[in-house]
């Protein structure tokens, strides 16, 4: 190999996205199942909304989805937390995929019984319960799964192939409606995201026993109420989590336009497919910059990177809600989910650094409220103000307000731009 071969090559590992994680054998049985579990989660998170406009034709009742998801998410995340330091998180794990797969039957049967938006908002609450309560234990145990060296590979790994099952569930989403039909469609996407979902369980149940390390001295190991307590004591100590935990929410409360994508694709582009695209592009571009993230490992001002990642979100989705083409619409929306990625990342990799072990179930449980709830209480918000002011204003208007309440915010409170790689806190 000639010396340019070799700069090439050189140049080429350091844009590549780090596969070290996948030498690790529990690690690699976690990464396939889940991403299993997340290709058939892509069905139902495309089926629930598009049935539930098929039962009313209003955008409100979609966005409603984003409260039957956001109330169970805000109560039982943080509860699956404390039980996730309190005890063996594999259990724990497991008794959260059970509740899950329990749910997604229930969906299924749902569309092939014929149902009302009522029931429908109803299983999409048990479907959230169960996912906060698993979602916790799910993410705190990758750094028992790897050396710290490898937790922002892994994070980074999880996230990309979160983000390529969410271009191939819904653009496959989209295939079948396009194919079948709205009624015939419903059950075939529910019905592959039962089956998809065996992989994940697969997975946990060949991880070994995962007790909760001894606590801190003079600390007492408390799950419940009180332990959901300690952990926001703890949070409140620490400004750089909770301005990272802030601004993920301006980002997805005021610029999430996904409630507007089955209006948007039926009255712009004439439905069939075109849903299946606009929910597919955020994580089209999520997806290529995870395959090219290798630079991502090596920011030292992460804290730097991270608010201007989600003033760059911001901004693609407000010129996104001005387009009239789809393929337009779809490139805005995926430059806005590369956005997204280092966000996610940058604030995933920080929050396992900085956090001491017995407090990872807590802080997972409260960023999965952050991260899980915060698109849900964006589709609650896109829903209203597109019933009030109309789809241009609730897309556009949201992503321009939440970029600049992004640099507001750590005008404001400093401490998350002055944020450097590696920092962690006892």
């Amino acid at each position: 190999m000639t010396g340019v071969q070799e700069a090439r090559a050189r140049g080429a590992r350091r844009w590549a996205i780090d596969l070290r994680p996948l030498r690790v054998p529990a690690y690699r049985r976690m990464w396939l199942g889940n991403t299993l579990a997340m290709v058939g989660f892509q069905f139902t998170a495309v089926a629930v909304p598009v049935e539930m406009y098929a039962l009313t034709r209003e955008s409100f009742w979609v966005g409603l989805l984003g409260v039957a998801g956001f109330v169970p998410l805000l109560i039982f995340g943080l509860w699956g937390g404390a039980v996730a330091d309190a005890g063996d998180r594999r259990r724990v794990l497991l008794a959260g995929s059970a509740l899950l797969w329990a749910s997604m039957l229930g969906l299924l049967a749902h569309s092939l019984l014929g149902g009302s938006p009522v029931v429908l908002l109803a299983l999409v609450t048990v479907h959230s319960i169960a996912f906060a309560i698993s979602s916790p234990a799910r993410t705190a145990i990758l750094p028992r799964l790897l050396p710290a060296e490898l937790v922002p590979a892994g994070s980074t790994l999880n996230y990309t192939t979160f983000t390529a099952a969410s271009v191939v569930g819904p653009l496959a989403a989209g295939l079948i409606f396009a194919a079948f039909g709205t009624g015939p469609g419903l059950p075939i996407a529910y019905a592959l995201d039962v089956v998809l979902f065996t992989g994940l369980v697969v997975a946990t149940l060949r991880l070994p026993a995962m007790p909760p390390e001894p606590p801190a001295e003079g600390e007492a190991r408390r799950g419940g109420l009180a332990g959901i307590l300690d952990g926001f004591r703890y949070l409140a100590t620490t400004p750089v989590l909770l301005s990272s935990f802030a601004i993920d929410l301006i980002a997805m409360i005021l610029a999430m336009p996904r409630a507007l994508f089955p209006e948007i694709a039926d009255s712009r582009f004439g439905g069939g497919a075109a849903v299946g695209w606009l929910y597919s592009a955020i994580a089209i571009g999520a997806m290529v910059g995870g395959l090219t993230s290798g630079w991502i490992g090596r920011i030292r001002r992460q804290g730097l990177a991270l608010v201007v990642a989600v003033v760059g979100w911001g901004l693609a989705i407000a010129a996104a809600g001005l387009a009239r083409q789809l393929w337009l619409m779809v490139l805005l929306l995926a430059l806005a989910g590369a956005a997204d990625l280092v966000s996610a990342v940058l604030r995933q990799s920080m929050l396992l650094i900085y956090a001491p072990d017995r407090m990872r179930g807590r802080l997972q449980g409260v960023n999965t409220v952050v991260v899980a709830g915060g698109p849900r209480l964006g589709d609650l918000r896109a829903g209203a103000m597109a019933a009030g002011f109309g789809t241009g204003v609730a897309w556009v208007g949201g992503g321009l307000v939440s970029a600049a309440l992004a640099v507001a915010l750590v005008a404001a409170f400093p401490a998350l731009l002055r944020y450097r790689a590696g920092a962690a806190r006892d």
